[in-house]
């Protein structure tokens, strides 16, 4: 089940959150992570639109977006591969407007992102420095037709 976010799911959406980035983007320091902890909680409860992956009153994943941006999409790690992060995006997009875009920021070196949202249809339109690392990113985009 999807459904949005209640402040008893912060603690399991930010461990998700965590330990999702520590893998993803291991090249960032993990103090990095750490230190923006606090204001990403408060973003993802009272800021940005979102919503859990729920199985058997267990949140499996979350995805969070501001206005049309994704600020995060994570799944736990044992629960991969089952479709949930796909789920939980398929159901944002599903209840877009038509011609509604979204756009996600995905590090070059997160190629596991890159290729989970290039297989959802989200297209390259941009290569950026991310100043504050010193890192390439990609700006992806897709559009509901």
């Amino acid at each position: 089940m999807i459904r949005k976010i209640k402040e008893e799911d912060l603690t399991k959406v930010m461990t998700i959150w965590v330990k999702g980035n520590f893998k993803a983007n291991s090249f960032i320091e993990k103090d990095y992570w750490l230190e923006i902890y606090n204001q990403v909680k408060v973003d993802f409860l009272e800021n940005f639109k979102t919503y859990v992956y729920v199985e058997n009153d267990e949140v499996l994943g979350f995805i969070s977006i501001n206005e049309n941006e994704i600020k995060a999409i994570f799944v736990k790690e044992e629960n991969r591969g089952h479709e949930i992060g796909t789920k939980l995006l398929n159901y944002y997009r599903n209840n877009l407007e038509e011609n509604a875009e979204l756009f996600v920021k995905v590090f070059e070196k997160n190629m596991n992102g890159i290729l989970f949202f290039s297989n959802l249809q989200f297209k390259n339109t941009k290569v950026q420095l991310n100043e504050q690392f010193n890192e390439t990113e990609y700006v992806m985009n897709w559009k509901k037709e």
